[in-house]
């Protein structure tokens, strides 16, 4: 048995029988990255000795008849969460050498867990990209085709989980940031509803889009650990109070009654977006086909302000960044310019040998559009579209239970071939912005794969709260499309 392929539902069958332990299941996967993390390049801090002995405990729980859902499972985590006594660094230089003493409530929940914490994955600079080009510190490949990236930002924890390097990751999610490196990594990328998921102890890129959420090698597994990672957190202002359910019930309602009268809508503005690739056009076609064998009724809809979503983000997410990173100043933490003459200067140095291009573009534009006499121009402006935003999904929810898209307009690029266009790498994610506008969930599943053999994705939308239907959906389309091959061969 080849201890890597198996999902975290399997494992823990195997688990709790005996077949096999946690010690086992994580070395073998200890084992394929050092057969192949040089060229993968999924983690930032690969934490091989105190893994180890996180499954060692896990065994003993295991043998004391302590199991819990997660005891023994191998999962990483993207390199924004903080975890105690383990460097954290966001993929940035300036804190290239900041170690938490506490961590994130969903690392918390994982501890308390047992699960073994493999290491922190590789990711754009803060969260600011679509590629994983914009670390500080390496570029990620994409398992499928080593010449093209992984998708961005949590393009560590997507490719690390496609590669078979852990059972499950975690990722954020700020305008796409799970869902898109999940389709172009062919695995399966959920993000909550805001809200849904403590953002305690998650260095924010943008305060009022951020959500953390499971990337897994299929839904079933991103169903267990979502059961794990919501909830209510009084450490989190953002934290909603909102009853959590056992989401694999998506699982079970599907195997009681398919997909009958659920009904899908697909935005009109949609269809006319420039740039879609003709082979995600035909993938999106088959998705429908599949859906509507289950017993889905396709739906026109309307987003009318969809025009609009990329220009809105695109200034309401660099303003917050501009004043969430107003705290890396080299005072408290993190690297500090020591040969400056005064604070000032201090301050500026620090920040430029800190902060790589793409997250000093975005903090300028910010502070640009937060600035005096720009502030309704831009920010105020862009909050009003927010809300028009908003309430096209909320007319659109009234006439279906879903929303499809496909999760980007393309496969993935080639590693360098968009870093000189900042535009068309922002218009990467035209599909994913809107549902972090909107506060509401999304899921990436895999759809198949291009003449190329780079995967493809669907993408999924619900109402708030409504992640399960968005999960009984995606399980039983994943059932459907029985998509091979499941892993690249690297």
């Amino acid at each position: 048995m080849d201890l890597h392929t198996l999902t975290i539902a399997t494992a823990q069958k195997l688990l709790s029988q005996g077949k096999i332990s946690s010690v086992e299941l994580t070395q073998a996967f200890l084992d394929r990255v050092d057969l192949h993390e040089d060229r993968i390049a999924a983690f930032i801090t690969l934490d091989k000795e105190g893994a180890l002995v996180q499954a060692g405990l896990a065994d003993e729980q295991i043998a004391a008849g302590n199991q819990a859902p997660f005891t023994g499972i191998p999962i990483a985590l993207k390199d924004l969460l903080c975890t105690r006594g383990v460097k954290t660094t966001c993929g940035s230089k300036i804190l290239g050498n900041f170690v938490p003493q506490y961590d994130a409530t969903v690392v918390e929940k994982l501890k308390k867990e047992n699960a073994v914490l493999i290491g922190k994955t590789n990711l754009d600079e803060f969260a600011m990209g679509s590629s994983t080009e914009n670390s500080a510190f390496k570029i990620t490949r994409n398992p499928w085709n080593q010449d093209h990236v992984p998708g961005g930002s949590s393009g560590g924890s997507a490719a690390a989980v496609a590669a078979q390097f852990c059972c499950a990751a975690l990722g954020t999610d700020t305008g796409g940031s799970i869902r898109q490196p999940a389709s172009h990594c062919s695995v399966v990328g959920l993000k909550p509803t805001y809200g849904r998921v403590s953002r305690f102890g998650l260095v924010s890129y943008a305060s009022s889009l951020d959500q953390i959420g499971p990337i897994t090698r299929d839904v079933t597994d991103a169903a267990l650990m979502m059961n794990l990672i919501c909830g209510n957190d009084p450490k989190d202002s953002t934290s909603a109070r909102q009853a959590v359910p056992d989401f694999t019930q998506a699982l079970d309602q599907f195997e009681k009654n398919s997909l009958k009268g659920m009904k899908a809508g697909i935005p009109k503005e949609y269809l006319g977006v420039e740039g879609i690739d003709p082979e995600v056009s035909v993938m999106f076609d088959r998705a429908k086909t599949i859906l509507e064998r289950l017993g889905v009724k396709i739906v026109e809809i309307s987003l009318p302000h969809t025009p609009y979503v990329v220009a809105a983000y695109y200034i309401i997410a660099p303003c917050e960044a501009s004043s969430n990173l107003a705290r890396f100043d080299g005072v408290r933490y993190g690297i500090r310019d020591n040969e400056s003459q005064d604070l000032i200067e201090m301050y500026k140095k620090t920040k430029s040998k800190g902060f790589g291009p793409e997250v000093q573009r975005r903090i300028i534009i910010g502070t640009y559009a937060l600035s005096a006499g720009y502030y309704d121009a831009y920010y105020g402006r862009a909050s009003q579209v927010r809300t028009l935003i908003m309430e096209d999904f909320s007319n659109a929810f009234e006439k279906c239970d879903l929303i499809l898209s496909p999760v980007a307009p393309t496969p993935a690029f080639k590693i360098g071939e968009n870093t000189g266009d900042p535009l068309t790498m922002y218009l990467s994610d035209i599909f994913t912005l809107s549902a972090n506008m909107a506060g509401v969930p999304g899921i990436s599943v895999p759809g198949g794969f291009s003449s190329k053999g780079l995967p493809m994705g669907i993408q999924m939308m619900a109402k708030h709260f409504d992640e399960i239907s968005l999960l009984r959906a995606g399980f039983g389309f994943e059932r459907a499309l029985d998509l091979k091959p499941g892993f690249p061969t690297l």
